[in-house]
């Protein structure tokens, strides 16, 4: 794997942490434009989440984001 920005070789694996209220410490991707409901929270019932998977660069600290697995 790559860095994108300055084609360094050197990445190292984290997370996006996600602290919010009812949280499980990490972030999750979901397909298609953010719609709230009557409450402002965002609608997600019935949506497939993806666990975020993220590699900073050591050289350039660019983070790279991928959504690779399924929760």
């Amino acid at each position: 794997m790559r860095c994108t920005q300055c084609d360094g070789t050197d990445l190292e694996p984290g997370f996006v942490e996600d602290a919010g209220e009812h949280s499980r410490g990490y972030g999750r991707w979901i397909a298609g434009p953010l719609e709230r409901g009557p409450l402002g929270n965002a609608k997600r019932m019935g949506k497939t989440r993806w666990i975020i998977e993220a590699f900073r660069c050591i050289r350039c600290s660019h983070l790279e984001l991928f959504a690779r697995f399924k929760e």
